[in-house]
């Protein structure tokens, strides 16, 4: 399953005129890859995000998650499509302080309506993954910054999505802590097989991932695949 972004142009207004935030923006994410996008801010980036996860429609071009063509679906079809296909790991976790972490997976479960015995089985398979089987039943203040990230990261698979949208997931963690987390998302792209789209601020932890995309005023001025990158 992949994510498919066709010639998609954004404009906002912007007083008498119109300001474009993407154009004429092409890309594919094959299933089980990761591919980075990185630009000044204001270039576009979180945008695309917007436009790749449907809360933005875009003034035209396409976009296709594992195989389904978003356009002209209803907002509640839109609503569903997202729910079932499409995980997203914003800059700061969100987490509900009266859960415990494995109460955080349960709820996106119980929204998809899933019966709580599996849903709960599944999010301690999935903070198992993310290396927090011993934090199942911690709440967010009793886990670390990067370990509440973590539990997003689990929260945002909890329904096997094709589609991972991250949004700079590292902002608020160190540089080592950051490292961590950048791995973990690579090796569960690759695990679990989702078209993941990163933004990120940090280009010196772009080695694991399989192609980086250069963002300036809406525009993709480069693409570097892993391999040319050395």
């Amino acid at each position: 399953m992949t994510l498919d972004l066709s010639h998609i142009t954004l404009t906002y207004p912007d007083g008498t005129s119109r300001l474009t935030a993407l154009d004429d923006v092409t890309m594919t994410v094959p299933a089980g890859t990761v591919t980075a996008l990185v630009g000044p801010s204001g270039s576009g980036k979180s945008s695309l995000l917007a436009v790749a996860a449907t809360l933005i429609t875009p003034d035209s071009g396409r976009v296709v998650i594992a195989g389904t063509d978003t356009t002209g679906l209803s907002r509640g079809e839109l609503t569903d499509l997202r729910r079932a296909s499409v995980g997203t790991i914003f800059q700061q976790p969100n987490l509900l302080p009266s859960l415990t972490a494995v109460e955080q997976l349960q709820v996106v479960a119980h929204l998809a309506g899933t019966p709580a015995a599996p849903a709960r089985a599944r999010g301690l398979d999935l903070l198992d993954a993310v290396g927090l089987a011993d934090r199942a039943d911690h709440r967010p203040h009793q886990l670390s910054g990067g370990q509440r990230q973590r539990v997003n990261i689990a929260r945002a698979l909890m329904n096997e999505p094709a589609v991972l949208l991250v949004d700079e997931p590292t902002s608020a963690l160190d540089h080592e802590r950051g490292a961590a987390v950048l791995h973990l998302l690579t090796a569960l792209t690759r695990e679990r097989g989702t078209a993941t789209v990163l933004v990120t601020h940090d280009r010196s932890q772009l080695g694991g991932v399989d192609a980086v995309v250069e963002v300036h005023d809406g525009v993709f001025t480069a693409r570097s695949e892993l391999a040319s990158m050395g």
